[in-house]
């Protein structure tokens, strides 16, 4: 990779403001002065210095971020504030996007990356990686919805959905509930509890697979992936 690509990347300016910190001897390669920004880097074997302080290069990065209900799951919007506007600069430089999508006014778990092959395996049906919401139903859910979302329900459209997973909490006018879905069609759990009469009043994503959302996460806030999870993901996508 080019130094002056590499130190972009990095945070460091644009090309032009790397191509002046190169002119000005303020980058060292493995100890010696570099001032072509055209230079090739090792970025396993070289040692890259700005001012002294050490480059470390990385290639992804991956974020969990507690979702607001007021942000849309997008990379830019032109009318819309997104989940990428809300990332520091030390951030965004890696030109991360979100792993599928939360409709606006759901809160919760939401990976975000430029790692476009996690991102693939992550969101692919054939995958069957399932997401868990918890959600407050306007509505008495019963077990005989249960029986009907595990065999799957028939939408507005026509389509019928996969066999979900729905854990009654709490039944009476305001139900509580966890569904596990496999699939992520518009606006899919919204449209589940439409076809048994219900109305969804509130929903929150909380686990993608085994991956819980972080408890200690507010509103908006958010974190990079621990190695473990990380290496889970890795491991449910077939990836290394």
């Amino acid at each position: 990779m080019r130094i002056d690509k590499l130190l972009a990347n990095m945070g460091y300016g644009t090309r032009k403001e790397v191509k002046s910190l190169l002119k000005g001897g303020n980058v060292r390669v493995n100890g010696q002065p570099e001032k072509s920004p055209k230079t090739h880097i090792n970025t396993e074997a070289d040692e890259i210095t700005v001012m002294g302080e050490e480059v470390e290069y990385r290639e992804f990065i991956y974020i969990m971020m507690n979702k607001p209900g007021d942000l849309i799951s997008a990379t830019e919007d032109a009318n819309e504030t997104t989940v990428i506007d809300i990332l520091q600069p030390e951030d965004t430089v890696f030109s991360p996007f979100p792993v599928g999508r939360l409709d606006k006014d759901t809160e919760g778990l939401l990976l975000i990356t430029n790692d476009g092959q996690l991102n693939h395996r992550l969101t692919s049906p054939k995958k069957d990686v399932g997401k868990t919401y918890f959600a407050i139903i306007e509505g008495k859910v019963t077990e005989k919805d249960a029986e009907d979302f595990s065999k799957g329900v028939t939408l507005d459209d026509g389509y019928k959905t996969k066999p979900a997973e729905l854990n009654i909490l709490v039944s009476d006018d305001h139900s509580e509930i966890e569904l596990t879905i496999t699939e992520g069609k518009f606006h899919q759990v919204k449209r589940m509890f439409e076809a048994v009469d219900k109305k969804v009043v509130y929903l929150k994503r909380i686990k993608m697979g085994s991956l819980e959302l972080d408890p200690h996460l507010e509103l908006g806030e958010y974190r990079e992936l621990r190695e473990e999870e990380l290496n889970y993901l890795f491991s449910i996508t077939n990836l290394e």
